[in-house]
């Protein structure tokens, strides 16, 4: 049985053009008051766009944002992130682009208090002129309840062939936003320039969320994914690319540098073990249509050099083939620790197969080194993802879904972990090696 999506409906605040600027500027991330005229189209309903998206039953979808200039305000609305406050606030951030990867990139939130029913209207919490500032990558630190936005800015007149070969005119930078009032508004973005090596071209955190830590001698420490290519101009771009981990160790306020991985690795996403190890799972150019896994035994301060193409699961680094998938960014999730005698849960989340559709969730009940359950969660056009934990038990995964491209629209779903661990045991789709 299927029911169609039904939309949340949202409008954007369109701010003008600024000049470009030769180095990045920031900009107060407040919330603005609605308009009379914005308040009129936020209540409008116009659900017949929406018709042609099925799901299973058991999912209940919500789209957030919706590409297209006539809709949301952006010919693009990509790269979705979402995390939850101390106080149990939903933020779900996205990019708002005039084209790509680089060029004019705004951040955008949608706030949620009542766990995903209603969501705010669309907010702008940081533009800079016609520069990029992307790649959300939130993280709450639950000791203190202010909630952390890592991101990245370049210029938007670099493109990102440029970038990755060391010719643009501005370095890619790291930058950092905080909240201390539950995401309504932000403070200025702070340049991270330390957290970059002077022969890196590319960078990006996430995008994903991040996590913070819980147990063991780094218990509180905020770690984020991130990635970066080297600058090396007679080897094919896919070699250069490298995932690596950021962290505090002092509740965000400084940030350091912390373990880097083997090359054909980039955009990644992390979770804590039960041992408590950092799991670093990333987006692979092996070329065996899985993922890269590594594992961190000191907090994310350092990551194994050497084993991804040698390891296998239970390893400190391998090639995960069953969670067999394109090469695209994913999400991975602690959903629940071990109690009561009862293993813990991780949740994987990623399109399927080898092209950016049939986006569908993975279930492991022993820390990753296997995964019990497969489940799909739409079968149409599908890419970049976040799962979260909600208060009410429910699983909700902010995603990149469509009936044309999977860039149609960022939706909301959320559908029960009983009907994850009801679907069949994913076979690993490559015969050349053992299914772990």
């Amino acid at each position: 049985m299927f029911r169609n999506l039904v939309v949340s409906l949202v409008l954007v605040l369109i701010p003008g053009f600024g000049d470009a600027a030769d180095t990045a500027v920031v900009f107060e991330g407040n919330l603005q008051p609605l308009t009379e005229n914005e308040k009129t189209a936020l209540s409008a309903d116009d659900r017949s766009l929406f018709s042609d998206f099925d799901f299973p039953e058991e999912v209940s979808p919500q789209i957030l944002f919706r590409k297209g200039k006539e809709n949301d305000g952006y010919n693009n609305i990509r790269i979705p992130a979402i995390c939850m406050s101390k106080q149990g606030t939903l933020l779900a951030f996205a990019e708002g682009r005039v084209a790509g990867d680089t060029g004019k990139i705004e951040m955008l939130l949608r706030r949620s208090e009542d766990c995903g029913k209603t969501w705010s209207p669309i907010q702008v919490i940081w533009k800079d002129g016609d520069n990029t500032c992307g790649n959300p990558t939130p993280v709450c630190d639950m000791e203190t309840g202010t909630i952390w936005l890592l991101t990245t800015w370049n210029h938007g007149l670099d493109h990102e062939g440029q970038i990755m070969d060391g010719q643009s005119q501005y370095p890619r930078i790291p930058h950092v936003l905080k909240s201390d009032d539950d995401g309504k508004t932000w403070s200025d973005a702070k340049p991270l320039s330390h957290l970059r090596k002077d022969n890196w071209g590319w960078y990006a955190t996430g995008p994903c969320n991040g996590i913070q830590l819980t147990r063991g001698p780094h218990k509180g420490r905020l770690v984020i994914p991130a990635n970066h290519s080297v600058v090396d101009l007679p080897r094919p771009r896919s070699d250069l690319y490298h995932s690596h981990i950021i962290y505090s160790d002092d509740h965000g306020t400084t940030w350091k540098l912390g373990g880097m991985n083997e090359t054909l690795t980039n955009e990644s996403t992390v979770v804590e073990l039960t041992d408590g190890g950092v799991m670093q799972n990333m987006r692979s150019y092996h070329g065996r249509d899985g993922r890269a896994v590594a594992i961190s035994r000191d907090g994310g301060e350092t990551m194994p050099t050497l084993g991804l193409t040698t390891g296998k699961p239970g390893d400190d680094a391998y090639l995960d083939l069953v969670l067999h998938s394109p090469v695209c960014q994913a999400s991975i999730l602690r959903y629940d620790w071990p109690e009561n005698g009862q293993p813990g849960t991780i949740l994987y989340s990623g399109p399927w197969g080898t092209a950016r559709s049939r986006l569908a969730v993975w279930m492991s009940r022993d820390d990753g080194k296997t995964w019990s359950h497969r489940q799909r969660i739409y079968n149409g056009p599908a890419a970049y993802s976040n799962l979260i934990a909600l208060p009410d038990g429910q699983i909700g995964l902010l995603a990149e879904i469509g009936t044309q491209t999977p860039y149609d629209t960022i939706s909301f779903l959320t559908f029960p972990l009983s009907w994850i661990a009801s679907a069949e045991k994913p076979e690993n789709p490559n015969p050349s090696r053992d299914d772990p």
